[in-house]
């Protein structure tokens, strides 16, 4: 596998216009379904929603209302294990936090918004902090084939764009040797019509995302050190802290 700053150079060479051209190949809208923002139900029973969210990005939703670190965001649970006293173990980065259901903590349902516009936020299922939402929000059901780089929940369904190796030796369209530098996942506003321009905006955020991703992975590299801590661990780009964000000394 690549180094990490080679993945990252590739990250910051994405031509905007490629990533755009398949994109639009794809195709997507918004219907404001929810179901990025929901649990998944799975044989084993409901999934809780789970999105990377980095330190700055947690603070600027702390800003949106009056909001602990913990209304925002939660340890990852990748790595968790449950102790005799609650989770306990160390994990890296922060999980959006969820509400009883499993649903992200900031979407809600709401009924009689058809008239809503799209691009609103608004719809069958709002997210109430729309503009200030996570990269990973604003480019979902996108991501990109590199490395290093984080991936929503769910196989990717389709792919376009250059051909890029694949580690797992299995694409979308069953192929074993390459896929698409761009991947989509599971939605049910793929294959739907998208207008250039907001195919050329995803595609900004969807590069800005990627290059965010992999010089955070670094940073949480540089700032890793080990805590001997009873509890649950959470490494970042800013060193080791505990569940509600402070962190060890």
């Amino acid at each position: 596998m690549d180094s990490l700053e080679t993945e990252l150079e590739r990250a910051r060479e994405l031509d905007v216009d490629e990533v755009a051209d398949a994109i639009e190949s794809i195709g997507f809208e918004c219907t404001r379904c929810g179901g990025c923002c929901k649990a998944v139900e799975t044989e084993e029973g409901a999934e809780e929603h789970t999105a990377t969210v980095f330190p700055d990005e947690v603070r600027r939703l702390q800003e949106t209302g009056d909001y602990d670190w913990r209304d925002v965001a939660r340890p990852m649970p990748f790595g968790l294990s449950d102790g005799a006293e609650g989770p306990e173990g160390e994990t890296f980065e922060w999980a959006l936090q969820t509400d009883g259901c499993g649903d992200c903590v900031f979407y809600e349902e709401s009924e009689g918004d058809e008239g809503a516009s799209e691009g609103s936020g608004e719809g069958p299922g709002t997210c109430t902090v729309h503009d200030d939402r996570p990269l990973i929000c604003r480019t979902y059901p996108f991501s990109v084939a590199l490395g290093g780089t984080s991936q929503p929940m769910g196989e990717a369904v389709d792919s376009a764009g250059p051909e890029v190796p694949r580690a797992d030796g299995t694409a979308a369209d069953g192929s074993v040797d390459s896929e698409g530098l761009v991947r989509a996942h599971e939605c049910e506003g793929l294959g739907r019509d998208i207008s250039r321009d907001e195919a050329e905006e995803l595609a900004t955020t969807l590069k800005e995302r990627a290059v965010r991703e992999l010089e955070e992975a670094i940073a949480v590299r540089e700032a890793y050190r080990p805590v001997d801590a009873d509890g649950v661990v959470v490494h970042d780009s800013e060193g080791p802290k505990r569940p509600d964000g402070s962190p060890y000394e």
